[in-house]
């Protein structure tokens, strides 16, 4: 039997900044552990991308696209159906939409989810969550937390690894 696998969901993606964590901390950290990465940023050929938004702006372009959004929607789903765990990045002014649809999907589906938080501004429905309090609930029903340093999540990252090595 493989590794236990890791899908991770994140909005880190749509920025410079972002990617430059996600690839040069995230990763590296998620690979050292064991995990096998289920990495929605790469599931899908950027190429399928690039070639519909070089059509013009206007329906052409729009019809490229919704094909490519099934792909990549189509993609994440089984990513998320085949990963052992999860692993959501809920940074921002607000989880971002994507984020929170998959950690539902995820709960939906009982995977483990552990959240990282590492964003100090307030995102809650109340003092009494970390962030929206159904997406938090999504998350703890599931025997999942978050954190809110890359360095305790990176520690419970690898104490679920090596729980899952023991049991395989």
């Amino acid at each position: 039997m493989g590794n236990p696998s890791l899908y991770i969901a994140s909005p880190l993606g749509f920025s410079e900044a972002g990617r430059f964590f996600y690839e040069k901390c995230i990763l590296p950290d998620v690979r050292k552990i064991g995990f096998d990465i289920l990495d929605p940023w790469a599931l899908t050929d950027k190429k399928l991308f690039t070639d519909a938004f070089a059509f013009p702006f206007g329906p052409l372009q729009k019809a490229a696209l919704a094909r490519v959004n099934q792909i990549a929607g189509r993609n994440n789903e089984e990513a998320i159906r085949a990963g052992t765990m999860m692993l959501a990045i809920l940074d921002g002014p607000d989880v971002d939409s994507g984020t929170a649809s998959e950690i539902g999907f995820a709960a939906g589906l009982v995977k483990p989810i552990i959240g990282y938080r590492g964003d100090f501004r307030l995102s809650s429905d109340n003092i009494g969550s970390t962030v929206n309090l159904a997406v938090e609930r999504f998350i703890t029903i599931c025997g999942g937390s978050i954190f809110t340093t890359w360095e305790e999540t990176r520690g419970i990252l690898y104490a679920r690894y090596f729980g899952y090595k023991a049991t395989a």
